[in-house]
């Protein structure tokens, strides 16, 4: 710089400063004044002076370089004194030149130091120089350097120098030198026991006076580097001075004592020591740990807490962390804070950050940090402005360190040999590796690598971390002891420190690091098996990973923190736990109230932080696992916790859970899936390192599994002020984890506005069985393997069934935790299985599930034997485990049954919980007493109880224990029993059929001869049936299964009795021709006889002991009876020949007779139908056997003969038909009449006949039965019987013909319409009895007793019946109709028994009966009321029909008709039933005679005549037919032989004399009817009818020669065959008068036109033979 520029300069100054500022001018001025008074020098003049300069330096170094061992003492001091004069010029270029140079210089002299102690042994001593332990011997080299670092450290004091010759030097670069020479040279300081002195008599006072008292920054920042370096190189050899120095830079961070940038510094330095951990270590163990009233750095760690809670507003301390927002943020900070806010767990959105806290700037690497150290900037000769929260990133950047140093040091030492096999091969640890060695956020998991995955190996070795404290023998042993000892003494300080920022605003860097740090120094302290502050960093880590305002400490649980200068830090660690304490009481209460506001308005939830600490605890777990003993209920609660406010909050999605197999049904079946998509990576991190840690207790060994197992189990209720500390009462041999209170840490969900108590402890309680059902998943192996005690296996089952059983839990938890408890039991038996452990897996599923239905019903769970509905939920649960396990591992299960049926039993509420059968408790064979029924603890136990015994008895009877089939019945018997579904009941019925027919196929035959003996007793029986030997117990269970299956068919319920009954039946019919006469001696009164004495006994009790009438309730028991009656039947007649000799049949056939009996007596119909069939089967096979004897034919007849089903009267109107029961008797019937054939009687006979007769006659069918055209099946079966009964015996063809006769009758009888059916009409049948009894009176013609006993006269009068209504019976079935058939049938007969029969028995009484029904008979047939003929009746075939059956009557009577022996009115009928049927035309009812007149009383009487014309008969072919019968009844015979028989002669004139009355009447009617009806007609004609029958009639008269004694002689008359016209004379008379007028007299007697010619023609011949009559001719 010349003098010109300066002069210009200092000109341009004064010109800018003249107005501004005076002052400044006057100075320029002055300047300037004096520049020009300076001697000029020219500028090459100075130029060449400062080369010269600068040349000296550079020569300096190289000469001391090149020329050690000459450059030593004054040498060396005036080299060094040109540095130093040249230092001190005012040109800065030779000023830092020179400043250079000797710093050179003075590190070359002691590099010097270096070479002359290689050469020591070659160098000689030259001086003394003072030590700790007086004047030592120095060679040349070494004296320099002594001389020369003691005077740099007097010439820094501004002390005078001894060696140097310079007589001041600047503080800061002579701290520089000190520094360089620290530096460079540390080892000097160690090896060299003077320069040591110079350290500590000369440096370190001045240092430790500067260090407190200098305000210079330069100097300052100096003085902290050189005080650096000596506590890093040279601690262990400066104790005393570097504790002072330690304590004072402690002392220095309070910030009423210092500044700002030296607080830095301080902090500056401390990081350089925290990231030492050798470093750390040596300052603890030289101060703290030998002497513990120096606590040089427990106190420096207790300072770094207060320096982090001195101003929370500055470092954003809030209730959670929250990414620091400020004015120069980025965008990504900007982006970050976003996230976070949004970052809450499955898409819900977190909460606000506080609006004070947007104002609080935080710790960030934006604005936290400076670009360059305080202590590095040794160019600033001002200390720089700081950030007001870089002290506070210092503090956390220690705490960081701290963790990291110790961490990198101590994990290593736990990697085991095994470890170090399977990864990297490691080199022996050495202070370098510990300084070197990283540790990253996931090296938590470094002692569990290696490990298996448990899915690929459950049989892996346990595996504990090890304590490195136990490595005695380690080379570092001291070391790690060490650090043990710092985190034991300094735990509290850094866990209140970690703490403070745990809830500080840090960005995302700063926050992980954080959270790393954390988590390695909890690890650190876990390995060294510090309990202490191992379980407050992880309650702290806990805490931190869930909202503030979601949870709220347990009162009395953490106590206030004092105030840091009232109570030392250390006395109060455990209230460092406490956030709030931390927070100061200075902040702005509006920002309180603002955070609060936002809080309440807002829900507050999971965000990334609480995530991150969340994953950190994680990984704890991982790593220290197998020791963490008690503490894993603070890991364990928080993890629950947070899966509870994530499943609250997100609808029930929570944590995934690594097992394979969990469901959470419970809320799958409420709510969608999981928005998956919107979980964040931190989410998915947790949920692996969650799967990770119960998948890492694969491997700890059982005390550790067990430790974890119950601090999980410990959770469940733990929040529910009931279980508080106490116990779930439990009389189950299975431990139960005790209930004692949490940790002090504890938490429970606030019942403020977010979540209500019982709701987030439901929530939570079913999040620990989702974890407890993971982790036994996981250890399935250990489980199934190990004894139940020691695998943890009792801790499980026993708080699930405490939990399931408890009422103090709200349902779903208990339902859950019974599904947990399925799912374990269903994971042993599946691996057990694949395992090979069988036996033992189901002796521990099984008995875990019984235990837990028997807590569930023992009264502990607070419901007793009440039916609640979550009883009968958890109820079935168990049983569809259950029923699982029958189906994929029943055929497996050996010693497991007695369990399974315990189970199954438990659906009963009356189940003995006695190791013996209830079997012996029951009397089973005494049904004199009414029985109960089985009552269930619930319906809906019933069918899931059921399908486990389907199963049971479909596919696994083969291996069931002769006392577990024992149990099995009883437990058939009470399903069976039960009237909840009735289904089932009726289901279960056939099982019994399965068990008995397991039972016959265990042998060949079943020996129930050892049973027969004495008097059966139940206890005999039990005995045998529980015997060992299947075999030998086969007998005694059959047996008993039949009585428990006897008793079933008292059930009230038909289709279950039925049901049981069939079954009992069927079990004889397929095995009954293996049992033997003895046995069969056992079987029936125990069990067949028995049965339908039961049935007997209900019939009765339903029925009522006064009641006359059969209430609805008898006709379900009748069902059953039938049933039983049949099978009772087909049993005997199958196996007739089996069931015993004659002795014993005797009396099993009474029994048998006497319970038929007793049936009968029910007055059913249908039990009657079912008796009688069974006698048929029995009887059809007992023809032609040995058993056959009179006393077992006589009970049947007697029964037979005294139970007609036709007496009995229906129940009701469903039972009115009693066709099948009548059927069933007659039969029987059948069978019975060749056994009683030989012992037949008229007696029985009759009986018979008459049983028979009800039988047809009382049948009435309730549907349509067709007995018009066929014979009913019943009349058929009648009828056979009928044909059956020998006739040989007196009196029997009578009998027999009398019912027929009976029969013939019965259609046309007026019956009335009997209740519930519908009349027969016995038309077939009438039918076929006409062809019977003409078959027996054929056969039995030559009977007398056929005509004496009046059965012929009987069965005649009922063949006249249908022929009297021939036209008016409308009810015919197929040809020939009834009136047809009968005539046929009534001629056949007469034509078999008229000629037998002698006229002289003509005056018994019963044989004119019989002629009288003959003459009745003839009537019939002649007769015919065509006025009732249906429309289609084709009357002249039926005229042709009456007119060849009366001539062939005719034929076989009239001979014998007139026979002197029979009375005259049998005649009189028989004619005049003639004259009656031969009217053609009505006649006027004046006309015929009356009842009491005689035929010609009132022959010649008038009356009025008609106008109406009567039609003519519809049979007028039968009657003119009849009108010549009458002729020729009168007329004389024209054969010469009738002379010769005077008997024949006197017969026909008897009958002829019968006859003449009505002919003479007959004539007369024609003629009256003419006389008083044609003159009314006028000129009408005659109708041709009357005219032809007056004509005929009239001509038939005068052509007749009647029998003259017929005909009684009048006066006057000579002719003797014409009486009979003298008799109608008078009659001809008036009828010629008025046929004159009519004709007018003019008409030709052969007129056949519309006069009456020839009416008048006949008349007049009349006259003639009158006239010859009385001579006038």
């Amino acid at each position: 710089m010349t003098a010109q520029f300066l002069s210009a300069e200092l000109s341009n100054l004064i010109q800018e400063s003249k107005k501004k500022n005076t002052e400044l001018r006057t100075a320029a001025e002055k300047s300037l004044k004096d520049l020009k008074a300076l001697p000029s020098t020219s500028e090459a003049q100075v130029a060449a002076g400062l080369d010269i300069q600068l040349k000296i330096l550079q020569a300096l170094p190289s000469l001391l370089q090149n020329y050690p061992e000459e450059l030593v003492g004054d040498l060396l001091n005036k080299v060094l004194e040109i540095s130093f004069v040249l230092q001190s010029n005012k040109n800065a270029v030779v000023s830092n030149t020179a400043a250079a140079t000797l710093q050179q210089l003075v590190v070359s002299v002691f590099d010097q130091v270096v070479i002359e102690d290689k050469n020591a042994d070659r160098v000689p001593t030259i001086g003394e120089a003072a030590s700790a332990e007086g004047p030592i011997p120095l060679r040349a080299a070494a004296l320099d350097a002594v001389r020369l670092f003691g005077d740099l450290c007097l010439l820094v004091d501004a002390r005078k120098p001894q060696f140097l010759r310079t007589s001041s030097l600047q503080q800061s670069f002579g701290l520089e030198l000190i520094e360089s020479v620290l530096t460079n040279h540390a080892d000097i300081f160690q090896s060299h026991p003077e320069q040591a002195h110079v350290l500590q008599k000369r440096l370190m006072p001045y240092a430790i006076k500067s260090l407190s008292n200098t305000s210079n920054f330069p100097v300052s920042i100096r003085i902290f580097r050189v005080l650096y370096n000596i506590l890093r190189y040279h601690l262990s050899m400066l104790k005393p001075e570097c504790g002072t120095v330690l304590s004072l830079m402690t002392r220095l961070l309070e910030p009423e004592i210092t500044l700002v940038w030296k607080r830095a510094l301080c902090m500056e330095v401390f990081r350089g020591i925290h990231a030492d951990p050798r470093l750390t270590r040596e300052i603890y163990a030289h101060f703290d740990e030998q002497n513990e009233s120096n606590s040089v750095f427990r106190d420096h760690m207790a300072a770094l807490a207060r320096l982090a809670a001195e101003k929370p507003t500055v470092i954003g301390l809030g209730k959670q962390s929250t990414v620091p927002i400020g004015a120069a943020q980025s965008k990504d900070s900007s982006t970050q804070q976003a996230a976070m806010e949004a970052g809450g767990v499955a898409g819900v959105i977190g909460a606000p950050v506080d609006t004070m806290e947007l104002d609080v700037p935080g710790i960030s690497a934006q604005w936290s940090t400076v670009r360059t150290p305080c202590i590095d900037q040794l160019d600033k000769s001002e200390a720089p402005n700081l950030p007001d929260s870089y002290i506070y990133s210092l503090v956390l950047t220690c705490i960081n360190a701290f963790s990291e140093g110790l961490a990198k040091f101590i994990l290593p030492l736990t990697i085991t040999n095994d470890s170090r096999s399977k990864g990297r091969q490691r080199t022996p640890i050495t202070q370098e590796q510990d300084t070197q060695s990283e540790v990253t956020e996931n090296d938590s998991t470094t002692s569990t690598q290696g490990q298996e995955s448990p899915a690929t190996n459950t049989q892996k070795k346990s595996r504990v971390p090890l304590d490195p404290t136990t490595l005695t023998a380690h080379p570092q042993h001291s070391e790690i002891k060490i650090s043990a000892a710092m985190i034991e003494t300094c735990w509290p300080a850094v866990l209140a420190t970690s703490s403070t920022f745990l809830y500080a605003s840090l960005d995302s860097e700063y926050y992980h690091s954080l959270v790393r740090s954390f988590q390695k120094f909890t690890h650190v302290a876990g390995l060294l098996r510090l309990e202490t502050p191992r379980d407050a960093f992880l309650t702290t880590l806990g805490n931190a990973a869930l909202p503030a305002d979601l949870l709220i400490p347990n009162a009395g649980t953490t106590p206030s923190t004092p105030s840091v200068e009232a109570q030392s830090l250390f006395q109060n660690a455990r209230g460092l736990l406490s956030v709030e304490s931390l927070v100061s009481h200075t902040a702005s209460s509006v920002a309180t109230d603002k955070h609060k506001q936002a809080t309440d308005s807002s829900l507050t939830f999971l965000n990334a932080r609480n995530m991150l600490c969340l994953r950190a605890l994680l990984n704890l777990g991982i790593a220290l696992g197998p020791t963490l003993g008690k503490a894993w209920s603070i890991l364990l609660e928080t993890l629950q916790q947070a899966d509870v406010v994530i499943s609250v909050c997100n609808h029930g999605t929570g944590l995934k859970s690594s097992f394979k197999d969990q469901k959470v049904e419970n809320q799958a079946k409420q709510e969608g899936p999981a928005p998956v998509t919107n979980l964040g990576a931190e989410v998915m991190a947790v949920e692996s390192a969650a799967s990770r840690m119960f998948e890492s207790t694969a491997g700890y060994p059982n005390d550790s599994f067990i430790e974890f197992i119950s601090a999980l189990c410990k959770l469940v209720g733990a929040g529910s002020p009931e279980l508080q500390g106490g116990d779930l009462k439990s009389t189950a041999p299975m431990p139960l984890t005790p209930r004692t209170p949490s940790h002090s840490h504890r938490r429970i969900p606030s019942s403020t506005r977010l979540l209500t108590f019982s709701t987030v402890q439901s929530e939570f309680d079913q999040s620990v069985l989702l974890k407890l059902d993971e982790v036994a998943g996981i250890n399935i192996a250990r489980l199934t393997r190990q004894r139940p005690s020691d695998s943890g296996w009792d801790v499980i089952v026993g708080e699930l069934v405490a939990v399931a059983c408890s009422a103090r839990f709200d349902n779903l938890t208990r339902l859950n935790a019974t599904k947990v408890l399925d799912r374990l039991v269903l994971s042993a038996f599946s691996y057990g299985q694949s395992a090979g452990l069988h036996n033992n897996v189901e002796n521990l599923g099984l008995s875990a599930l019984r235990h837990e239905i028997q807590r569930l019903y023992d009264g502990s769970g607070g419901e007793g034997h009440s039916m609640q509905g979550v009883q009968t939920e958890i109820h079935q649960l168990i049983l569809e485990s259950l029923k699982s396990i029958l189906e994929q591992w029943g055929d497996t299960l050996e010693a497991g049954w007695e369990m399974v049926f315990e189970i199954v039993s438990h659906t009963f509420d009356d189940v003995e919980r006695e190791s013996s059968s209830t079997t012996d408790q029951v009397d089973f064979l005494n049904f004199e007493q009414r029985r109960t029924y089985a009552t269930t603890r619930s319906p809906k136990l019933v069918r899931p109880s059921f399908d486990c015994l389907r199963l049971i008895c479909s596919d696994f009877l083969g291996g069931l224990s002769s006392s577990c089939i024992l149990m099995l019945i009883d437990i058939l018997f009470r399903f069976c029993s039960q009237t909840e579904d009735f289904n089932i009941s009726l289901t279960t019925t056939a099982f019994f059929w399965n068990v008995s027919d397991f039972l016959q196929g265990v042998s060949e035959d079943l020996h129930l001869d050892s049973l027969v003996g004495s008097e059966l007793s139940i206890p005999r029986l039990l005995d045998v049936a529980r015997k060992k030997d299947l075999r030998a117990a086969a007998p005694a269970l059959w047996l008993v299964l039949q009585m428990r299956l006897t008793a079933v068919t008292t059930d009230s319920r038909l289709e279950v009795r039925n049901g049981a009954v069939h079954t009992i039946l069927r079990i004889f019919e397929a095995y009954g021709n293996r049992l033997t006469s003895s046995a069969w001696n056992l079987c029936l009164p125990t069990i067949v006889f028995k049965m339908m004495k039961a049935n007997e006994t209900e019939y009765v009790h339903s029925k009522g002991p006064e009641s006359t009438e059969e209430p609805a309730e008898t006709k379900p028991w009748n069902n059953t009876a039938i049933i039983i009656v049949h099978g009772v039947g087909k049993l005997f007649a199958a196996f007739l020949d089996n069931i015993g000799t004659e002795a014993t049949f005797s009396r099993l056939w009474k029994n048998l007779i006497q319970h038929l009996d007793g049936y009968l007596l029910r007055q059913s119909l249908e039990v009657s139908a079912a008796v009688y069939q069974a006698l048929r089967q029995i009887l059809s096979k007992m023809r032609g056997t040995a058993h056959i004897e009179t006393n077992s034919v006589d009970p049947i007849w007697e029964l037979w003969s005294t139970h007609n089903p036709a007496l009995v009267p229906p129940l009701d109107t469903t039972e009115g038909d009693n066709v099948t029961a009548l059927t069933a008797y007659v039969e029987c019937f059948r069978e019975l009449s060749p056994l009683i054939e030989d012992t037949l009687t008229i007696e029985r006979v009759k009986i018979i006949l008459e049983n028979l007769r009800t039988c047809v006659f009382n049948a009435n069918t309730s549907t349509y039965s067709a007995d018009v055209d066929n014979v009913t099946p019943l009349q058929t079966k009648v009828l056979d019987c009928i044909k059956l009964i020998r006739g040989n015996i007196a009196g029997v063809p009578s009998i027999l013909v009398s019912l027929l006769a009976d029969m013939v009758s019965k259609p046309f009888e007026d019956r009335p319409q009997r209740s519930g059916g519908r009349k027969s009409s016995f038309i077939a049948l009438s039918k076929a009895a006409m062809d019977l009894m003409e078959s027996i009176v054929t056969k039995h013609k030559e009977d007398r007793d056929l005509f004496t006993s009046g059965a012929l006269t009987k069965s005649i009068d009922a063949l006249v019946i249908p022929i009297n209504l021939k036209y008016k019976w409308r009810s015919e079935g197929k040809e020939p109709s009834s009136w047809r058939k009968a005539t046929s049938t009534a001629i056949s007969i007469l034509a078999e028994i008229l000629p037998v029969l002698p006229k002289s028995s003509f005056d018994d009484p019963q044989i004119q009966e019989l002629w009288t029904s003959v003459v009745t008979l003839t009537n019939a047939v002649t007769a015919g009321d065509c006025s009732s003929a249906p429309p289609t009746t084709n009357i002249r075939a039926d005229e042709a029909f009456d007119i060849a059956a009366f001539t062939r009557l005719r034929t076989l009577i009239t001979p014998s008709l007139g026979s002197p022996l029979l009375p005259d009115k049998t005649r009189q009928s028989y004619t005049s039933s003639i004259f009656t049927n031969s009217l053609i035309h009505t006649p006027h009812r004046q006309d015929l005679p009356g009842p009491h007149q005689e035929p010609l009383e009132n022959l010649y009487a008038t009356h009025m005549g008609r106008t109406y014309d009567p039609p003519p008969a519809r049979r007028s072919r039968m009657s003119y037919l009849l009108v010549d019968e009458l002729f020729r009844l009168v007329s004389i015979p024209h054969s010469d032989n009738d002379n010769d028989n005077d008997t024949a002669t006197t017969e026909r004139i008897t009958l002829a004399r019968a006859a003449a009355p009505y002919l003479i009447l007959r004539a007369a009617v024609v003629l009256k009817a003419y006389i008083a009806d044609q003159p009314l007609r006028g000129l009408v004609p005659q109708p041709s009818s009357q005219k032809r029958e007056l004509i005929y009639i009239v001509r038939k008269s005068v052509a007749l020669e009647s029998e003259p004694r017929a005909i009684p002689v009048a006066s006057g008359v000579r002719s003797q065959y014409k009486r009979h016209l003298h008799r109608l004379f008078p009659l001809v008379v008036r009828a010629v008068g008025v046929a004159g007028r009519v004709s007018g007299g003019a008409g030709d007697e052969d007129d056949d036109g519309d006069g009456d010619g020839s009416v008048l023609g006949v008349l007049r011949e009349v006259l003639e033979e009158v006239g010859d009559g009385f001579g006038v001719g």
